[in-house]
């Protein structure tokens, strides 16, 4: 075994480099710049797009491929997006990555964690965390924080032989610890190899505008063939004008202006809470969070600060309270060592003490107590005085009504300590307790996160289901619980008495318990994968190793910056300030993002079906396509795209309900034959002119297409407001521009046709209003049984 003293020369750490016994970590399951570009640029839908623009490109007509910026904007914003997130991940690694003290040829040397080696000797103290697991050699009180690791957040007492396992922090005493394991051996490596594998966030947004997408996409091969042929070989058009015809018929078809839309709302979202300190590392995590109905917390870190706090100092005597008070300063302000106790009491009792300790027998977990004997300033003597768990420090005296005020608060879930006054004088190395009179019971408890309780009631008022799992013995979880202000705190669970995993009897306890203590790191990735398999959408909080199995497993995992790096690796959201209260805020933003992309996809959507519409009436009868690209790009501008983008931003808290894709196609489809019906009428009626060719048609084929969609716009947008009615009216002027301003009509290629065929145009958009009307109430009444 390794000297503590010594620890290893350089000629045996040399040895381990070359033998690759170093405790290089694996690096957190992120992805590769590489991989974020080849994900966001070649989505499906660009590259149908792409092809389409390039179509029109080679067949002479680049300004008929204008559509294809979308291509561009779609991509920048998910590759910013995600790069951004990784960029701040790799620097908060970088600012949080712990150092290791080894002792090495007889001195004591500051290292990286990757830089250990097998059989190292690691010094430990007050503040350090443990970079890999171990056993310890030395131990001068020294007492490990593994709350992170369990769950528990009483800090546990180690002894020489005692194991020290990675991810766990020294909160009091002194020590050496020999490395026993190194790099993917450590448990808490091990636990977070687990979740290593990287997934994308179950987006039901993002899954029903793919599903979109996909239908159009198999519509396309067949629709396309027909086209192209009936263009091409019926109609005899050169090549050239066949291409041209073919993708105005196709790109109408493809909504890739929602998908942008739906990429922009988001980025739009992300760039508002990260004013908020909350970093999203995935564009769909804000929406999933506004969809959940169950959410998970964390007690330690989380709900909790994961520190102490004096609740009351109860008198169990006369004695002088304004003495007691000096005595409790004393005992934390001349602490060597302190440990949580001594900081909850130092954090309390501010006035800084003028006493000396004469002498000290120190805390250790075995005794449950510790001593000290002042003197004050003016050499009089100040007593001594032992503050310790009271079953330890009274013997013959704890019993009747002082116990039970002991178990009646302990029961509450707080920590109750005793000090107790005796008249022996204590001695450095004294280890007995000499006979006390109890003078107070001091009483601790978690200090519960100010934002904690405002958080916990926004989600109870939306209905969401608040559970909180821990390592922590159930009792004072419920306890933390009940301060925190959820309902149903006194249903504690201890879950080592819980069904075994998987079961029913497992899903039901879980379903209908509230607070769970004593929970495993397995146990807590099996209660989220019960409660999905019962249809509910999970979330999860977290900051802990033991946390990241169930974060990652979720449908939407929230990890504190403060946390591990195994947890913010696997999140979707990281509160930058460890800030609860920022949650409500993702909830918003995801509502804003999925209602008004309903509200605006019934656009896009119109543009698809009548787009579908209008390719098969051709296809199938071998007449001339009503449009060309460049006149898609001005309906796209003015009826959808622009006033779309205006409307996905606007606030909008409403409650998120199911049957997303239904009320949208209600919306859509009626919409779209109309625009479709009233399109290809107008452009059949004018050519029955000899003197209208099909050039000159498309002006008031145009004219019917975009003023039908603009009525469709002024639907959407119901009720107004002094921004909605700006807008669709905003839209009207500059769509009427293009037919009026020369520069327009050149640009857009729409010469001036007859007067009377203006006027077929109008009669055919006043009679689309009615039919509009109708679709609307179809779909309103679909939606009120939904």
């Amino acid at each position: 075994m390794t000297d503590p003293a010594t620890g290893l020369t350089a000629v045996e750490v040399a040895e381990r480099v070359a033998a690759r016994l170093t405790n290089a970590v694996p690096a957190a399951p992120t992805r590769t710049v590489a991989q974020i570009i080849r994900a966001n640029v070649l989505a499906p839908i660009n590259i149908v797009v792409g092809i389409l623009a390039t179509l029109v490109i080679v067949a002479g007509s680049p300004k008929d491929a204008l559509f294809g910026g979308v291509i561009v904007a779609n991509s920048v914003i998910g590759v910013v997006q995600e790069l951004r997130a990784k960029r701040v991940l790799d620097q908060l690694s970088v600012l949080s990555a712990p150092k290791a003290r080894a002792v090495r040829d007889g001195a004591v040397i500051e290292l990286g964690v990757s830089e250990l080696v097998l059989d190292d000797v690691v010094e430990l103290r007050a503040g350090a965390q443990v970079v890999a697991d171990g056993s310890m050699l030395i131990s001068e009180n020294i007492e490990i924080d593994e709350s992170h690791l369990t769950g528990e957040a009483e800090p546990v007492t180690k002894n020489g032989g005692d194991e020290v396992l990675s991810g766990s922090a020294v909160v009091a005493g002194t020590g050496r610890m020999l490395v026993t394991k190194v790099g993917a051996e450590n448990y808490a490596v091990k636990l977070a190899e687990e979740a290593r594998r990287f997934t994308l966030v179950n987006s039901p947004l993002r899954n029903d505008v793919n599903r979109i997408v996909t239908w159009v996409g198999y519509l396309i091969i067949p629709v396309g063939l027909l086209l192209a042929s009936s263009q091409f070989l019926r109609r005899d058009e050169g090549w050239r004008e066949s291409i041209i015809s073919t993708v105005a018929g196709l790109v109408g078809m493809v909504p890739e202006g929602l998908v942008l839309l739906t990429s922009v709302a988001f980025a739009v979202g992300v760039v508002r809470l990260a004013g908020q300190r909350c970093l999203v590392q995935e564009l769909p995590a804000i929406e999933v969070l506004a969809r959940v109905d169950v959410l998970c917390t964390d007690k330690t870190g989380t709900i909790t600060e994961g520190s102490l706090a004096i609740s009351d100092v109860h008198m169990l005597g006369n004695d002088d309270p304004v003495t007691i008070d000096a005595v409790l300063a004393a005992l934390a302000q001349l602490d060597p060592d302190p440990n949580a106790t001594s900081q909850a009491l130092n954090s309390h009792f501010t006035e800084t003490t003028t006493w000396t300790v004469t002498g000290r027998v120190p805390f250790s977990s075995g005794r449950k107590w510790s001593g000290m004997t002042f003197i004050d300033s003016d050499g009089h003597d100040r007593g001594s005085w032992v503050l310790g768990a009271p079953e330890n420090v009274l013997t013959e005296a704890y019993s009747g009504a002082l116990r039970e005020q002991v178990e009646t608060r302990a029961a509450l879930g707080e920590r109750v300590l005793v000090l107790a006054a005796t008249k022996s004088q204590f001695n450095d190395g004294d280890t007995n307790l000499p006979a006390a009179r109890p003078v107070a019971l001091v009483l601790l408890e978690d200090v519960v996160r100010t934002d904690a309780p405002d958080t916990l009631r926004f989600f109870a008022e939306q209905g969401v289901t608040v559970k909180v799992i821990s390592g922590d013995n159930n009792v004072t979880v419920g306890a933390v619980a009940r301060r925190a202000g959820l309902d149903d705190w006194a249903n504690n669970v201890n879950a080592t008495t819980l069904p075994p995993d998987g079961s029913d009897a497992f899903a039901e306890a879980v379903e209908q318990g509230s607070v769970f203590g004593r929970v495993t790191p397995h146990q807590k990735r099996a209660m989220v994968q019960a409660l999905q398999a019962r249809g509910h959408t999970v979330a999860m909080t977290g900051d802990g190793v033991n946390d990241v199995l169930a974060l990652k497993d979720s449908d939407c995992g929230v990890a504190m910056a403060s946390g591990s790096e195994a947890t913010r690796g696997v999140a979707q959201l990281v509160l930058m300030d460890s800030n609860f209260s920022a949650m409500p805020a993702v909830v918003s933003e995801g509502r804003r993002v999925i209602n008004n992309i309903e509200r605006v996809a019934s656009l896009f959507l119109a543009k698809t079906t009548y787009s579908v519409i209008l390719s098969v009436l051709t296809g199938v009868f071998a007449l001339a396509y009503p449009l060309r690209p460049i006149h898609l790009s001005i309906l796209s501008w003015f009826t959808i795209g622009v006033p779309a983008f205006f409307l996905a931003l606007e606030p909008n808290d409403q409650r998120v309900s199911m049957g997303f894709m239904p009320r949208v196609l209600g919306r859509a489809v009626p919409a779209g034959i109309v625009i479709a019906a009233a399109t290809m009428t107008v452009f059949a009626i004018v050519q029955l002119d000899d003197s209208i060719d099909s050039h000159h048609a498309r002006t008031v084929a145009v004219l019917v297409a975009g003023s039908v969609a603009l009525m469709n716009l002024y639907r959407v947008a119901r009720p107004l407001n002094h921004l909605r009615g700006s807008l669709v009216l905003t839209m009207i002027v500059l769509f009427a521009m293009a037919f009026v301003l020369p520069a327009g009509r050149d640009w857009f290629e729409l010469p001036v046709t007859a007067a009377w065929a203006y006027g077929v145009a109008a009669a055919l958009i006043a009679a689309a209003w009615p039919l509009l009307q109708l679709g609307g109430r179809i779909a309103e009444r679909d939606k009120l049984h939904a």
